[in-house]
């Protein structure tokens, strides 16, 4: 078969022949057999170009080489590396097998060859390490292919492939080896290594040690540095996968090179004002840098806190910070990516580090006499861009800069000095000579001159950021009285009445092409909230400030209960009000907790104030909020998208899971959403406080206590002790039944719907709970007084059952011994009566009574003095041994005893003629 014949099966394939499937796979199948049983060497070279040409363009062809052809092409490389064309021709060939047809379009649950092909090869025993010794070979062709098929393989089947690179001797070094070689095949091995590093740590090091580093940068000032083309890319993307989660390799990188051949790359060359796509994306990928230097490495490693340290102190030293502020504040002819992510350094370059904070404070930007705070240059990019990325990353800067440090807090907070009225109505492009706190209350207070509230929101969340946990900025922000927008329009009001007049205005303000601006309203309302909940945490005059003008009591309550604001903006209005409560520490009538309370109640209900929290807590915005969003991972497929940002796109919030503007999870931060739970529980806890105890300097006078005419003094008493214990009695079941009420509501945060008419029947459902709650105590305590008069009774008739108990026995006691008496009277009447009549006597009978008694003492007589006998034989051995003791010493024994036997014996003599 030739040529043309084996294209017909490809024709026939594209074009549904029934027949097309088998051809190919007949033809592959010749196609091999000629190249492994071929005779000829043109006609085995010309069988290697078809089934190159066929496999790169059918999938059918390349299944059946998948399915036939491995064995054959991996035999040609093993056996005939002389031939070269062979050697070419098969690796072509495998490449093109492992590389997808994309302009082939089937089912979505085709089977893809490529992949198929690539996990067959990878299974393919010793195909690795065949590969890779294929790249000593001398002609360059080899070793493209090589790399390429190499690549191939990673793409599809990282895994498999990594381990076996690392089970091969000397295989990364072959690799390593590439980087130096001819420009085509050092790109290609680039690409191979950034593809092999992205999660293999071990492959990470090898290569490190193998020199990558000093390889990398070398190839980078060959390039041109970020003047340079994709290779640049390249290496900077390698360079990051060595250094993403391998904190070893920071500590050798600062220690070995420096971060100098990295801050290199951020400075700008030739012509500053000229931003290619490729610059702009090297110069992101050079940012992705000192940001991974600045993480120090992975969460779980322990030795990461001290490596961020380490590595940002080093990185201020050579002045990283000063090409930061080039590229993200000076440069403003920069793209917007590039300065995005300059500010997002800073802003991690400053966090937790007051020596850096110290620097950002004082660094000026500009030339004598053009020189401006480097602060005020970033708050002037933040209220004037137009791209809302790069608000974000000036507020960044801001919130890592306030972040635990109060001295910062209260300097920025020093400069808030309102301006004269002309100056402060004047276009913002006149700010240059401001301070920091005037243009940012210039900005608050812009929006008033064009119609537009965006500038103000803005403003508004840098000044959350100074007053942030700081109650002496609050203090001094409090003070703070703003002229009114004419002078005729009366006294000036504080910042913080002119701040909710904004929120209030923000529902209903145009756009300048006279359309609502609803999209904006999504995230000024919840930005201005925020401020206001800031601004009021632990801050009981702030709490007096805002309730000093009454409307803003009402338009709370309006706001929370406004079905056409969202659901984030509802919450936040509930927590608002809820410092109202939990800081208000005011006794003037009207402004007090127990006032706010009673208008929450009156007003929304409870049922539907706690709900408010339960909504907002379950929001998209509140359950997808992280402590730390990891940045995404520049890659030939991103870079290019990543480098043309220009904005958020708004329609992104149709993706949202709720209908909060996108922009509101950057500016809500976990700090802030942890701030709002904890004032949830605070709330509730205080709510519960409040109806469980009596409003304080509140006394009623009823008319009974007056005292009536004609009534004695211990009658008036007597009457006015009965009214007080009814009154206390009463006010204590009252207290206690709303502590329960009040704690039912917190715990279950209202499950009810808000509307009035389920509020009233579910009013009407409490009132007959409480019924029957009090029904059923009553109940509880009659029970308990039945079972104490029970335990009572039952008690006493034990008591009785014991008395009884014992009569019964002295009784049968007192029987006993009464018939024993009547027993012995009767022997004794019948003793008498035989006396009297001469009948048989009883005296024989004592006789012998007697006569026994004696026989029975002289048994015991007899039987003492068998024992005294014992007592004397053995006094008697005693005197012996010791008499014969004496005579051994030489005494004389008749003499000693003599007269003792005597006087031991008269007193018994005599006691016997006793007795």
């Amino acid at each position: 078969m030739d040529l043309v014949s084996g294209y017909k099966g490809v024709v026939g394939l594209v074009f549904g022949n029934e027949n097309s499937g088998s051809n190919e796979d007949s033809y592959v199948e010749r196609l091999l057999d000629r190249i492994s049983n071929g005779k000829l060497a043109e006609d085995r070279r010309s069988a290697m170009i078809e089934l190159q040409a066929i496999v790169a363009e059918s999938h059918g062809a390349q299944l059946a080489f998948g399915a036939m052809g491995f064995p054959v092409m991996l035999a040609v490389l093993k056996e005939e590396r002389d031939d070269v064309e062979m050697v070419r021709g098969a690796l072509e060939a495998l490449v093109g097998a492992l590389t997808p047809i994309e302009h082939a379009k089937g089912p979505k649950n085709e089977v893809q060859p490529a992949l198929m092909n690539t996990d067959l090869l990878s299974r393919e025993a010793d195909s690795i390490s065949l590969l890779l010794s294929l790249l000593s070979e001398e002609d360059f062709y080899v070793r493209y292919y090589t790399l390429q098929l190499l690549t191939a393989l990673l793409t599809n089947s990282p895994n498999r492939l990594q381990e076996a690179i690392l089970t091969i001797p000397r295989g990364i070094t072959r690799l390593m080896d590439m980087l130096m070689d001819r420009e085509v095949i050092r790109n290609e091995a680039l690409l191979l290594l950034t593809y092999l590093t992205r999660e293999a740590e071990e492959i990470q090091k090898i290569l490190v040690f193998e020199g990558a580093f000093e390889k990398i940068f070398s190839i980078i000032k060959e390039e041109g540095g970020s003047e340079g083309g994709v290779v640049v890319q390249d290496c900077l993307q390698l360079l990051n996968n060595l250094l993403r989660t391998n904190a070893s390799n920071q500590i050798l990188l600062r220690e070995t090179m420096g971060f100098d051949p990295v801050i290199s790359i951020l400075k700008l060359r030739g012509s500053t004002y000229s931003f290619t796509q490729q610059k702009t994306i090297n110069l992101l990928s050079a940012l992705e840098t000192i940001n991974l230097l600045m993480m120090g490495g992975t969460e779980a490693d322990p030795g990461k806190d001290a490596n961020k340290l380490t590595n940002k102190a080093t990185l201020v030293q050579k002045k990283v910070l000063d090409h930061l502020l080039l590229l993200g504040v000076e440069s403003q002819w920069a793209p917007v990516a590039v300065r995005c992510a300059a500010l997002q350094c800073i802003g991690d370059l400053i966090a937790g580090q007051p020596k850096n904070l110290d620097i950002l404070a004082t660094k000026v930007l500009g030339e004598e006499p053009q020189t401006e705070p480097a602060l005020n240059s970033i708050l002037r990019i933040l209220l004037r861009t137009s791209s809302m990325q790069e608000f974000i990353a000036a507020d960044y800067v801001f919130k890592s800069f306030c972040e635990k440090n109060s001295d910062g807090q209260t300097m920025l907070a020093s400069t808030l000095i309102p301006q004269p009225h002309l100056m402060t109505h004047a276009p913002l492009e006149e700010d240059v000579n401001m301070s920091f706190g005037s243009m940012l209350l210039h900005g608050l207070t812009l929006s008033e001159n064009d119609g537009d509230l965006e500038t103000c929101c803005r403003a508004a969340s840098v000044l959350s950021h100074v007053l942030k946990d700081n109650v002496q900025c609050k203090e001094r922000v409090i003070r703070i009285e703003l002229e009114p927008p004419m002078p005729s329009l009366g006294a000036s009001e504080p910042l913080m009445h002119r701040m909710v007049k904004y929120m209030a205005l923000a529902s209903s303000m145009k756009n300048k092409d006279g359309k609502s601006s609803t999209s904006g309203n999504l995230y000024v309302q919840p930005i201005i909230l925020k401020l206001l909940v800031t601004w009021l945490a632990d801050c009981p005059n702030a709490v007096h400030c805002f309730l000093d003008s009454r409307p803003h009591l009402t338009y709370l309550l309006e706001l929370v209960s406004n079905s056409s604001a969202t659901v984030c903006t509802r919450g936040l209005a509930a927590v608002l009000l809820g410092e109202c409560v939990i800081y208000n520490k005011s006794n003037d009538n009207g402004k007090d907790a127990f006032t706010v309370v009673d208008t929450i109640s009156q007003k929304l209900g409870l049922t539907s104030y706690f709900l408010k929290f339960d909504e907002m807590q379950k929001s998209f915005l509140f359950t997808s909020v992280k402590s730390a969003q990891p940045r995404k991972v520049l890659t030939r497929s991103t870079a290019a998208s990543m480098a043309d940002i220009e904005d958020v796109d708004e329609n992104d919030s149709s993706d949202q899971k709720d209908e909060d503007h996108p922009i509101l999870s950057a500016i809500f931060d976990v700090q802030f959403v942890n701030l709002v739970k904890k004032l949830e529980g605070d709330i509730r806890e205080s709510i519960v406080e409040v109806y469980s105890h009596p409003k304080s300097k509140v006394s009623v006078v009823p008319a009974e206590l007056e005292q009536r005419s004609g009534e004695s003094d211990g009658e008036y008493i007597k009457r006015l002790k009965t009214f007080v214990e009814k009154q206390c009695s009463e006010i204590q079941d009252l207290l206690s039944r709303n502590s329960l009420l009040a704690e039912d509501l917190a715990k279950t945060g209202g499950g009810s719907n808000s509307q009035p008419e389920q509020r009233v029947s579910g009013g009407l459902d409490r009132v007959q709970v409480e019924k029957l709650r009090r029904d059923l105590q009553e109940a509880s305590q009659r029970l308990e007084m039945l079972k104490t008069d029970k335990a009572k009774i039952e008690s006493e008739a034990s008591m009785y059952r014991n008395l009884a108990g014992k009569m019964e026995s002295d009784l049968k006691s007192l029987s006993d011994a009464y018939n024993s008496l009547e027993q012995a009277n009767l022997y004794l009447e019948k003793e008498v009566r035989a006396l009297k009549g001469g009948g048989p006597s009883t005296i024989a009978d004592v006789e012998a009574i007697k006569a026994a008694a004696r026989e029975e003492a002289q048994k015991d007589s007899e039987a003492e003095l068998n024992d005294l006998l014992v007592c004397l034989g053995q006094e008697q051995t005693r005197v012996e041994k010791l008499s014969a003791r004496l005579l051994q010493l030489g005494e004389d024994v008749d003499t000693l005893l003599e007269g003792i036997g005597d006087d031991v014996g008269l007193p018994e003599e005599g006691e016997e003629e006793e007795d």
